[in-house]
């Protein structure tokens, strides 16, 4: 009973902690476009330097997609079916997702050791020192510019993806391209793409406030600024799958 006690009083200081943190954003977001310069950073940071993965990430899968399409297709379905099977998985689902599960990777970790560096080292007390606010100057720029990358990423991953798909399609399958572009248009409804970005919307603020909370909630030195970073990722994955589910659930009824 005191194990499951214990495992109780952690989960509601948990969610109380990033509820605290989501308002404590909020209130301090008015005063960070003074400082712009904080924006601009992170969004390089996030976004032209996550690129790469997500551009070769997104095109494997989508020649796996293609591939996966044509094997079930084959025999059964016209060949029409790859282009359709491509576009509606990546920009109902693989992109986002993907996309998400990338970036939260490597920017959740990054920023929890960042700023649970500068936890640990008092850093963030001397900011307090000095009379700048720690959650409008560290955490608030980055949920911005989460909020920005993320739906551009993901438009580059459905390109990409379509585009891995087109290539194993045509020079692999032996598909034409008026087939498999016929098939990309085939069934398209503005809800899929929006659908789409309203999930990399929510996962870019996820991945941030995870970041952020883990880091500003850092003890122990070294060996703390290790677990901060391990919470960070795994907290950051295990919400994108259940909000996804959510906003998937909310969106296409």
């Amino acid at each position: 009973m005191e194990f499951i006690k214990e495992k109780i009083l952690f989960a509601l200081d948990y969610i109380g902690g990033v509820f605290r943190l989501i308002w404590e954003s909020i209130i301090s977001f008015p005063g960070i476009f003074k400082k712009p310069y904080l924006i601009t950073q992170q969004i390089y940071f996030m976004g032209f330097e996550s690129l790469i993965i997500v551009v070769f990430t997104s095109i494997f899968t989508g020649m796996v997609t293609a591939y996966q399409a044509w094997y079930q297709a084959q025999n059964y379905m016209p060949l029409v079916y790859i282009g359709m099977s491509v576009a509606k998985a990546e920009m109902i689902e693989l992109g986002p997702m993907l996309t998400g599960l990338v970036v939260a990777g490597r920017v959740s970790s990054a920023i929890a050791a960042e700023i649970g560096t500068m936890k640990v080292t008092e850093q963030i007390d001397a900011l307090e020192a000095l009379a700048i606010n720690p959650i409008q100057h560290l955490v608030v720029p980055r949920i911005i510019s989460g909020l920005i990358i993320l739906p551009i990423l993901t438009i580059v991953s459905e390109v990409c993806a379509i585009l891995g798909g087109y290539i194993l399609a045509t020079f692999g399958l032996g598909v034409a391209s008026s087939v498999y572009f016929r098939g990309v248009r085939l069934n398209y409804l503005p809800i899929t793409l929006y659908g789409g970005l309203l999930k990399s919307l929510t996962f870019g603020y996820i991945i941030a406030l995870m970041g952020c909370y883990h880091g500003l909630n850092t003890k122990g030195g070294a060996e703390g600024v290790g677990e901060s970073t391990t919470r960070a990722v795994v907290s950051a994955m295990v919400l994108l799958l259940i909000f996804d589910f959510i906003v998937s659930r909310l969106v296409f009824r």
